[in-house]
């Protein structure tokens, strides 16, 4: 069935479509939506949703739900990431599984409402104290919101992690025509069923001799080696199984290479079309899991390129640091980078391709 619908509404029935049983938000622009969706859809379909007094005070109800075994969400926009960074961290520490959303609003403090992509080193490298890892999905159309959201739940039960899905304002505000499946999901929400399919789960003592205990503090140096040695191990199972992207045009040699997430790659796909007039040949490289990076895509096709790599990004230039890692200093990387509280046009990105040929750009420098 299609349906016409917006992107933070869609996430919204993507997540009831998973069988997120509890739902734990704060409004905040641009992703009010979400919780406003989920305030009728949740109790519609006899699941929890609390708008908490806080970000920090949801991030908490959420640890709490995950404990228990539900499956449970959690939605903001970047000033809220912030206060949520501690209790990610504990729920990294404590093993606890769950999908935290982050529509990305403009510049540091309250910024503005409008999009950006400022948030990259946030949720690829920073979310909280303590070296921990999270699998980051990168949409870049309302389609793949709802397709990303149900897999975050899943990826998130598999490895026992919080897992973040990571969009610009305009993804989460704009409309378009998604393929839903029209079949209800069976969701096991019974104390029963949880206890079967998360063992690990703080939920009575029924069945069995032993309490679990939920927690991320180790003060034996023995215990606290071996869960710092399982939580690396799981971090390093994450980059050889989830790394996602998508390439066009890249079967050739091509002029250029764009590499750009999100609602940009929507863009740059229109760049690519605007320069074959011109002769000039243009692929893209679309990481979807921007955690774990798709460094062996890029080294794959550093070969491939007579100019080099072109990052897009909606930001004072971060993924770029990425691509030079990939790259391994084998080809030219170069950034359009910009915030002003607009998309990037195509104009900007083909002016930027044009100076690349005839060597008016300089390559960016760590």
């Amino acid at each position: 069935m299609k349906i016409l619908i917006k992107g933070c509404e869609a996430l919204g029935e993507a997540a009831i479509k998973a069988g997120c049983h509890a739902f734990f938000g704060y409004p905040i622009t641009p992703q009010t939506e979400i919780v406003a969706h989920l305030s009728k859809r949740m109790p519609e379909c006899g699941r929890l949703i609390i708008q908490a007094e806080s970000e920090i005070s949801a991030i908490n109800m959420v640890y709490g739900a995950a404990s228990a075994g539900f499956r449970t969400m959690t939605s903001t926009s970047s000033p809220g990431m912030s206060l949520k960074a501690e209790g990610i961290s504990y729920m990294a520490g404590a093993e606890l599984p769950c999908v935290i959303v982050n529509v990305c609003r403009l510049g540091p403090g309250l910024g503005g409402i409008q999009p950006s992509q400022q948030d990259y080193f946030v949720v690829t490298r920073a979310l909280g104290h303590g070296g921990f890892k999270v699998i980051v999905l990168a949409p870049n159309s309302v389609q793949e919101i709802y397709d990303l959201t149900i897999k975050a739940f899943e990826l998130a039960d598999k490895y026992r992690n919080p897992v973040v899905i990571f969009l610009d304002g305009t993804l989460g505000q704009m409309m378009e025509s998604i393929e839903v499946d029209e079949k209800s999901d069976t969701i096991y929400d019974s104390f029963e069923d949880i206890r079967k399919l998360k063992p690990w789960s703080a939920n009575g003592v029924v069945d069995r001799e032993y309490r679990n205990v939920i927690r991320s503090l180790y003060l034996d140096n023995e215990e606290v080696k071996n869960h710092m040695k399982k939580l690396n191990e799981k971090y390093n199972l994450m980059k050889i199984n989830e790394v996602s992207c998508e390439v066009l045009g890249l079967e050739q040699e091509v002029d250029i290479i764009l590499v750009c997430f999100g609602i940009i790659s929507r863009i740059c796909e229109k760049v690519r079309d605007i320069l074959k007039d011109e002769n000039i040949c243009v692929g893209i490289l679309r990481p979807i899991t921007i955690w774990p990076f798709p460094y062996d895509e890029i080294k794959k096709y550093t070969h491939n390129t007579k100019y080099g790599f072109l990052c897009v990004e909606m930001n004072f230039g971060q993924m770029v640091e990425d691509v030079i890692l990939g790259c391994s200093s084998k080809n030219k990387v170069y950034s359009c980078a910009e915030v002003y509280g607009n998309v990037i046009d195509c104009e900007t990105i083909v002016e930027d391709i044009r100076k690349i040929i005839k060597g008016d750009k300089h390559e960016y420098k760590i």
